[in-house]
């Protein structure tokens, strides 16, 4: 039976007092991916924020019920650092739920499957902003996490590197994970519900 990795009741945000969505309901099972669609500034990128904890709904609650990994528009990598220095900074961040010995075999992991391993003792300055995407979704791979939030995970990515992301994102659901990702385009020929924000 499928287990709900992450549950939002009646989830309202506003700006300006103007409300940007409201009374929204979601409920994220283990093998399970979530669309968000909507036009721009039509609260995808806002809703991601407030699954992640990173900013508070005006109203309702958020309930995420395993360990998560959060991917924002921007990649927020550090330009001086390499890429294998990046990877474990943000690996740092889940200290409390990853062994160091993990991390590093994730690392290396993620590296490889995402074919970037031959960048990892470069800068992220250095690198397309392709790269950069991919890089910042190795770090989601690492983190073992089981469920995935992904604003704009196609971002620079080019036809290969969207490839990649379509079969990462399928092991991710066969092996029981669940995944909420805003996008504009769909992410490959995969079984995804669409939570459609504003005006349709």
């Amino acid at each position: 039976m499928s287990e709900v990795l992450l549950r939002a009741s009646d989830v309202g945000y506003e700006v300006d007092d103007l409300p940007l969505f409201h009374e929204l309901d979601l409920v994220v099972r283990s093998s399970e991916m979530v669309e968000v669609r909507g036009a721009n500034a039509s609260g995808k990128s806002t809703l991601l924020r407030c699954l992640a904890g990173l900013i508070r709904p005006a109203s309702g609650a958020v309930q995420v019920h395993d360990q998560f990994a959060y991917l924002g528009h921007r990649s927020g990598l550090s330009d001086t650092l390499t890429v294998r220095e990046n990877l474990r900074w943000l690996l740092a961040l889940c200290s409390g739920q990853l062994p160091a010995n993990e991390a590093e075999s994730g690392i290396e992991e993620a590296l490889v499957r995402l074919e970037i391993g031959h960048v990892q003792g470069r800068t992220v300055a250095s690198l397309s902003a392709g790269q950069r995407r991919r890089v910042a979704l190795a770090g989601v791979l690492a983190s073992r996490a089981r469920l995935w939030l992904l604003d704009e995970p196609l971002t620079a990515l080019d036809d290969a590197g969207a490839a990649l992301l379509a079969g990462e994102l399928r092991r991710h659901l066969d092996c029981g994970g669940g995944v909420v990702a805003a996008t504009h385009r769909a992410l490959g020929p995969l079984p995804a519900r669409t939570l459609q924000l504003g005006e349709s």
